[in-house]
């Protein structure tokens, strides 16, 4: 638990493309933050890693455990089954989490880490981009607290498969065993629910490629389409997001970029574990998107 006064001394797991774009410079720069170390699989990255951002390295099984005693809270950059049994070793040793999404692809997987922050009374941050970005997560409130909503349409294209792709994050096996049903699909589904309500019915389809459609019903009683993939020509990706009711017509604005979204988190976590109050995207809400997604998949395949 920390102080206004005392840094969050935050250690980070993971050393890949993620890890070295946003959260570590982020977690550097952030002035409540002290990073208090860096654990990589690899000796050589987790040290590389460290030295550009004045921290300690860490490998091994014990180096996970001598970061968990360094640190309040712990942010994850790894693959989500790798994640999710480690988030429940750091609940276990007392340290607040900052996840990726998804917290893990099975539920069983999932429910294991919401069960270990409840017992631990850990606070937890699922990092879901548009919910801490600024400029939308102050529109998914604005919209949440509007009645009167029909019907939404939430389309999610990456083009990370499509031919001459040169991002890094194609090299992710799970993102290319999964496909963009888990990778994006907690993006859409962290708009949509909080304005519609928890999703009370659900139906999915595969397109081409990895591509996954769904319909949704929500307590709202409002009604939503999603479209996910990662496999999209170059020309046809984007995000679209857009809910229709009473008031109109209103459509996701843009935002700038991750780094700004997870020093949002960040702060988020830091509030949660200050006060006690359980935060709206917390695990328990990563274990609902958990349980969609999984879903979603036994249908589609």
């Amino acid at each position: 638990m920390t102080t206004t006064s005392t840094p969050l001394r935050v250690g980070l797991l993971g050393t890949g493309p993620w890890a070295r774009h946003t959260q570590a410079p982020a977690l550097a720069a952030h002035p409540g933050v002290e990073l208090s170390g860096v654990w990589g699989r690899r000796a050589d990255a987790a040290q590389a890693l460290a030295d550009t951002h004045h921290t300690r390295a860490h490998t091994g099984d014990e180096g996970i455990d001598a970061l968990l005693e360094a640190s309040d809270a712990v942010a994850f950059a790894l693959p989500p089954d790798v994640q999710a049994p480690l988030a429940v070793r750091a609940a276990e040793a007392g340290c607040h989490l900052l996840m990726d999404k998804p917290v893990a692809t099975t539920v069983e997987g999932a429910r294991a880490v919401a069960d270990a922050a409840a017992r631990a009374q850990v606070a937890s941050i699922v990092f879901c981009t548009l919910r801490f970005a600024p400029e939308t997560s102050a529109w998914i409130a604005e919209q949440s607290a509007r009645d009167g909503w029909f019907t939404a349409r939430a389309l999610w294209l990456g083009s990370l498969y499509a031919p001459g792709s040169t991002s890094e994050y194609a090299d992710s096996p799970w993102r290319r065993d999964k496909g963009g049903l888990w990778d994006v699909g907690p993006h859409a589904l962290s708009v949509l629910i909080p304005v519609l309500g928890d999703v009370t019915g659900l139906t999915a389809e595969r397109g081409p490629a990895d591509t996954t459609h769904l319909i949704l019903r929500h307590a709202s009683g409002a009604s939503s389409t999603v479209t996910l993939g990662l496999s999209a020509p170059e020309a046809a990706g984007g995000v679209d997001i857009e809910f229709r009711g009473e008031h109109g017509t209103v459509a996701v604005p843009g935002w700038d970029g991750a780094e700004p979204a997870f020093r949002a988190a960040v702060d988020a976590l830091a509030e949660a574990a200050r006060t006690g109050e359980p935060h709206p995207c917390d695990v328990r809400f990563g274990l609902r998107l958990t349980e969609l997604l999984a879903d979603a998949e036994a249908q589609a395949t």
